[in-house]
């Protein structure tokens, strides 16, 4: 049993830093691999991404390689003899640094694996309406999210969350599978549950071009779309001649009769239909403002109180 296993962190935004934060109060985490600081907002400003900050915080020696496929970053990885790899949200790693560390390489995914393998588990669970999902560990191998399972969490999520309520849960939840997996491998116990491959599902990246809201479908399934690409990249649709963000909605305990498309403002409430019933938008965001709860957007609205979302 190694009572404290050395450690190389791999991972890059905010849902990472709580469980390096908490594995390093821990252990001796001796690197963090993250990605190269990039160009963000209008400004461009090179910026650092949330793993680096905390790094930075925690006096811990940074890795960001440009390729993770370069001899001489896996040169630098070896140098640090570590035990064990452990990776959150990060880029698929090739086999030549699965090989590294003496004990393994781990990877925290926010599903109940095989359910929903893939880069959007949080997103697709919501709009699949999902009551019901997890938090996976699992030894990494060169098949993404195929690896043997270490331990899985289960745990019971509200009908009408959206993407981004479920990502700060996760981020709540994740530092203690985290460091229950460290201490079983600390242990010598690589013992894994294979995944079944017949309950494989696959959860892809989803992106902007492929969020247009579409009416014509049931309002369980239009609500769940919203709830579940929000924040980013956002349900949208074309309101008023500008392009309008739906961000959170519900179903809501009085159906209101409207064609799909055809919106109603009554009484500060905001109610969209669909194929069956309507749908209640509780938060949107207009073109080059903030989020805002509807009742905030209704402070300044000047448009019908009936139409049509085009």
């Amino acid at each position: 049993m190694l009572i404290n296993p050395r450690i190389i962190f791999f991972g890059t935004p905010e849902i990472a830093v709580p469980v390096l934060e908490t594995v390093a109060e821990k252990y001796n985490v001796v690197a963090v691999v993250t990605n190269e600081d990039k160009p963000q907002g209008r400004g461009k400003k090179v910026t650092p991404c949330e793993v680096k900050i905390a790094a930075e915080k925690l006096n811990l020696p940074i890795l960001q390689p440009d390729s993770l496929k370069d001899t001489e970053f896996h040169n630098q990885l070896r140098a640090f003899e570590a035990d064990i790899f452990l990776v959150f949200a990060f880029k698929i790693l090739p086999s030549e640094i699965l090989a590294i560390p003496f004990i393994g390489s781990f990877n925290i995914h926010p599903s109940i694996l095989p359910k929903y393998r893939g880069a959007a588990p949080i997103n697709h669970t919501i709009i699949n309406g999902d009551t019901e999902t997890g938090i996976t560990t699992f030894l990494l191998e060169e098949k993404v999210d195929a690896g043997g399972i270490l331990l899985q969490d289960e745990f019971t999520i509200a009908a009408d969350i959206t993407a981004g309520d479920l990502y700060e849960i996760v981020m709540q939840k994740a530092p203690a599978i985290a460091i229950r997996t460290i201490e079983r491998l600390a242990q010598g116990n690589k013992s894994i549950q294979k995944q079944n491959p017949d309950l494989v599902s696959k959860a892809p990246k989803i992106f902007r071009e492929n969020c247009e809201l579409d009416f014509s479908k049931t309002a369980y399934d239009v609500k769940n779309f919203i709830n579940g690409v929000s924040p980013v990249p956002g349900a949208w649709k074309i309101w008023g001649g500008k392009n309008m963000k739906f961000l959170r909605a519900k179903l809501p305990e009085l159906d209101i009769s409207l064609e799909s498309g055809e919106y109603l403002i009554d009484n500060k409430r905001f109610y969209i239909g669909c194929a069956d019933r309507c749908i209640e938008i509780l938060e949107l965001q207009p073109e080059t403002k903030k989020q805002m709860s509807f009742k905030d957007f209704l402070n300044g609205y000047r448009g019908e109180a009936r139409g049509k979302v085009e």
